[in-house]
C-alpha cells in the first residue's frame, strides 16, 4: 500500500500548517481563524508549493460544516433569545436586510446577476459565532445587557442563515443558477411548497421522535460505561441525522446537524456530549476553514483593491451603523449600541458556507467568493482593534462621568451574589466534581467565587447563593475579574488537563503565593499539573482506592474484626 495518498497528504498538510499559522495568530493576539484561512491559502492552487486536493478538502469541510452546526444546535439557547426578543429579532432582521441590500448594490456595480448579489449580500450580513462569542467572553460581557442582546442578535442571524441554506437550492434556477434537479421543471411556488413541506416533516419527526429517541440512546450508551462508545454515539448522532436529513428529506446537512444538536441539548448528558465531541468539532472545523482558504486568490487584494475595500466597508461600517441606529431607535444606551455594532462588524463561518453553496449552485462568481473571503479575513483582523478602541472610549467616558459624579447606565453587573474581593477560594468549574467541592466549601462557610463556562452550571451555583462568573478561566482577564490576586486559594476542578495547566500558570502570574489544588485523571496528569505550579493534584482513582480501603477498615472495626499477621 502506498504511504502517500492525496487524502492523507491533504489532511496532514492542512492540519500541520493550520497548527503553525493558528499558533502564530494567537501569538499576535489575533483570532486563530485567521491562521487557519492563511494555511488554506498556503496549500491552495494560487500559491507555490504543495497544492492540496480541492475536491477532497471540500468533502472534509462538509464534515466540518456538520459538526459546526451540531455545536451551534448543542449550545442553542431559546431562553437567551426570548429574553431579548423585543430588540434582537427585529434588529437582526432589519440589519440583515440593510447589509443584503448594500451587498446587492455593490454586486450591481460589478455587473453581477441578482442571484449573485443576493447570495453576496446575505453572506456579508451574518457575523461569525466563533469570533463574537470569543470577544464577548474575553471582555466578560456575555452576561451583561449588552452581551445578551449581542448573543440573541447572533442567534437570529444564525437561524435566518439556516433557513437560507434550506431555501436557496430550490430557487437557484429562478435566480440565474443551476435548476434544482430534485424538483424537475416545477414552478417556483411548487418547488418552495415541496421544500417547506419536507422541512416541516423533518422538523416534526425530530421534535416528536428524535426528542425522545436521541436522549434515550445517549443515556443508554452512557450506562454502558465506555467513554469511547459514548463519544462514538455523539458523532454517530450528529453525522447520521445530518446524512439522513439530506437523503430522506432533501434538506441541508446544516439543518439536520443543527436539529440533532438542539434535540440532544435536552438530554441531561448534553454537557458531556459537547465536551466529548469538542476535539472532533475543532479538528474538522479547522479543515473547513482551511478548505475555505484554499478557494481564496490573494492577488485580488492587489488586482481589485476598490471592490475589496467596498466589501470591507459594508461589513465594518455599513452593518455597524445599521446596528447602532437600530439599537438607539429601541431606546438602548450608546454603550449598548456601540458594543453591538463592533461585535457584528465581522463575518465568518456562515459566510463561507453560504459562499460555497452559492458557488456550487452557479449563482456566485469566483470574484464574489474571493471578496467574501477577503472581507472575512480583514474584518476579523480589524475586530480586536475596534474592540480595543471601544474599551478605551468606554473607560474614558466612565472616568469623566465619575469626575462629574454622574453615574452612567450600568448594564455590567452580573446576576447572582456579588463576588468576594479578598481571602476567598476561586473554584474553576461547577460540574460533577466542582459542584461537590462547591457545596462542601459553601456549607463550611468559606467565601467562594466560581468560574464556569456553561451557563446552566453557573446558574446552579448561583441558586445556592454562590457568586460566580461566566467565562473561560484560561483567560487571565477572567481570572483577574474573580479577584484571584487577592484570593487565598484556587481549586481547578475541570477535567481538561492542558487547560487546567494554563489556568494555574495565569493564577501564579496574578498571585505567585496562591495555594493551588487541581484535578487529575492519570499519573501523567499529576506530574503535568505539579510541573505547571499546582501545590497538589488529586487523582480520582487514588481517592477511590483510598476510600475503599478506609471503608473496609471502618467496617472491620465496626464488626470487631481485626487484621492478623
Amino acid at each position: 500500500m502506498p504511504h502517500y495518498t492525496p487524502l492523507i497528504a491533504t489532511i496532514v498538510f492542512a492540519l500541520v500548517l493550520a497548527y503553525a499559522a493558528g499558533a502564530l495568530a494567537l501569538k499576535l493576539r489575533l483570532a486563530p481563524i485567521v491562521g487557519y484561512l492563511a494555511a488554506g491559502v498556503a496549500v491552495g492552487p494560487f500559491t507555490p508549493g504543495f497544492v492540496a486536493d480541492q475536491s477532497l478538502a471540500a468533502e472534509l469541510s462538509e464534515i466540518g460544516v456538520i459538526l459546526l452546526m451540531f455545536g451551534v444546535g448543542l449550545h442553542f439557547s431559546l431562553g437567551d433569545l426570548l429574553s431579548v426578543r423585543a430588540i434582537a429579532i427585529p434588529g437582526a432582521a432589519v440589519q440583515i436586510a440593510i447589509a443584503t441590500l448594500l451587498g446587492m448594490a455593490l454586486a450591481w456595480l460589478l455587473g453581477w446577476s441578482i442571484g449573485a448579489g443576493l447570495v453576496f449580500g446575505l453572506a456579508l450580513s451574518v457575523a461569525s459565532t466563533v469570533v463574537l462569542l470569543r470577544a464577548l467572553e474575553v471582555r466578560r460581557l456575555l452576561e451583561t445587557g449588552r452581551g445578551r442582546i449581542a448573543v440573541g442578535w447572533l442567534i437570529v442571524e444564525d437561524l435566518a442563515m439556516v433557513l437560507v441554506l434550506v431555501l436557496l437550492p430550490p430557487v437557484a434556477g429562478v435566480l440565474g443558477g443551476h435548476a434544482d434537479a430534485a424538483h424537475g421543471g416545477a414552478g417556483i411556488y411548487v418547488t418552495l411548497g415541496i421544500t417547506l413541506a419536507k422541512v416541516g416533516a423533518f422538523v416534526a419527526l425530530m421534535l416528536v421522535v428524535g426528542r425522545r429517541a436521541i436522549p434515550w440512546l445517549l443515556e443508554r450508551t452512557a450506562g454502558l460505561g465506555s467513554r469511547e462508545l459514548f463519544t462514538l454515539a455523539v458523532l454517530a448522532i450528529a453525522l447520521g441525522v445530518a446524512y439522513a436529513s439530506a437523503r430522506l428529506f432533501d434538506v441541508s446537512f446544516a439543518l439536520g446537524a443543527f436539529f440533532a444538536g438542539m434535540v440532544l441539548k435536552e438530554s441531561s448528558l448534553s454537557h458531556e456530549a459537547a465536551e466529548q465531541s469538542l476535539p472532533f468539532r475543532d479538528a474538522f472545523a479547522v479543515l473547513f476553514f482551511v478548505a475555505a482558504g484554499m478557494l481564496f486568490d490573494p492577488t485580488i487584494l492587489v488586482r481589485e483593491p476598490l471592490p475589496v475595500l467596498a466589501t470591507l466597508a459594508i461589513i465594518v461600517v455599513g452593518k455597524s451603523l445599521a446596528a447602532l441606529a437600530i439599537v438607539r431607535v429601541f431606546g438602548r444606551s450608546l454603550e449598548t449600541g456601540l458594543t453591538i455594532a463592533v461585535s457584528l462588524a465581522q463575518i465568518g463561518e456562515f459566510s463561507f458556507i453560504l459562499a460555497a453553496l452559492g458557488t456550487d449552485l452557479g449563482l456566485l462568481p469566483k470574484q464574489g467568493n474571493d471578496l467574501i473571503l477577503a472581507g472575512a479575513i480583514l474584518s476579523i483582523l480589524l475586530n480586536p482593534v475596534l474592540f480595543a478602541a471601544l474599551d478605551r472610549w468606554l473607560s474614558s467616558r466612565a472616568a469623566r462621568a465619575a469626575a462629574k459624579a454622574a453615574p452612567v447606565e450600568d448594564e455590567e453587573a452580573p446576576p447572582g451574589p456579588p463576588l468576594p474581593t479578598a481571602d476567598h477560594v476561586v473554584l474553576i468549574g461547577f460540574g460533577r466534581v466542582g459542584s461537590r467541592v462547591g457545596h462542601a466549601l459553601h456549607a463550611a462557610g468559606h467565601a467562594l467565587a466560581v468560574i464556569e463556562s456553561e451557563r446552566e452550571s453557573l446558574d446552579a451555583a448561583r441558586a445556592l447563593g454562590i457568586a460566580g462568573l461566566l467565562g473561560n478561566a484560561s483567560s487571565e482577564d477572567v481570572l483577574a475579574a474573580a479577584h484571584t490576586a487577592a484570593a487565598r486559594a484556587i481549586i481547578v476542578a475541570i477535567p481538561q488537563t492542558i487547560e487546567a495547566g494554563q489556568v494555574i500558570a495565569h493564577a501564579r502570574t496574578l498571585q505567585p503565593g496562591i495555594a493551588v489544588v487541581a484535578r487529575a485523571h492519570t499519573d501523567r496528569d499529576v506530574d503535568y499539573l505539579l510541573a505547571h505550579g499546582a501545590d497538589a493534584a488529586i487523582m480520582g482513582e487514588r481517592e477511590i482506592a483510598r476510600g475503599m480501603v478506609e471503608s473496609i477498615e471502618s467496617l472491620d472495626t465496626k464488626l470487631g474484626r481485626y487484621a492478623t499477621g
